[in-house]
């Protein structure tokens, strides 16, 4: 079977899933990364799996709960050879790393999160711009089924939220 693609060597390979780590700003998921990495037509699902493997070995990328994440020797060693990489290759994974990218800068600007104490279950929310906090909210809640609610719903539309308490106290 013919294989297509520029990529169909375990360096290369290696080297682009390096390549995209680097350049994302938070972990990321084994499918999200499955999903960038098969930017070049050559790239077969096994040889993938064990490239992931042996740089996990080699402590050039870790895993945590969140997802895979570069190490400083996998970025330092992507650093030293990414350029070997095909130009169109690093152009179709560019494409595919933008709105990943932006996401996850995005999730990095929201706090949603909720605490158990002897008041009670406290859920803590909040928008930032990149230069601070926007919105900055404590809110006491009826139990942790709500405090996950009101995360779920102020993750999903952070910014309308902000919207919608800067209308409400400015009338």
């Amino acid at each position: 079977m013919d294989q297509h693609g520029f990529i169909h060597e375990k360096l290369d390979i290696k080297i682009l899933i390096l390549y995209v780590l680097r350049r994302l700003p938070a972990p990321v998921d084994p499918e999200t990364l499955l999903e960038i990495c098969q930017c070049d037509g050559g790239i077969g699902y096994f040889d993938y799996s064990d490239c992931l493997s042996e740089l996990l070995q080699s402590e050039h990328m870790t895993e945590t709960e969140d997802g895979f994440r570069i190490t400083e020797k996998g970025a330092r060693n992507a650093d030293a050879v990414e350029s070997s990489l095909p130009y169109s290759v690093r152009a179709k994974a560019n494409k595919r790393i933008a709105p990943v990218e932006e996401r996850m800068r995005r999730m990095a600007m929201i706090t949603a999160r909720h605490t158990l104490d002897e008041k009670g279950c406290m859920v803590e929310l909040a928008v930032a711009d990149g230069k601070g906090d926007m919105l900055h909210l404590h809110l006491l809640c009826a139990g942790e089924d709500q405090a996950r609610q009101m995360e779920k719903r102020f993750r999903k539309d952070a910014e309308g939220y902000y919207q919608k308490i800067v209308e409400l106290l400015s009338q």
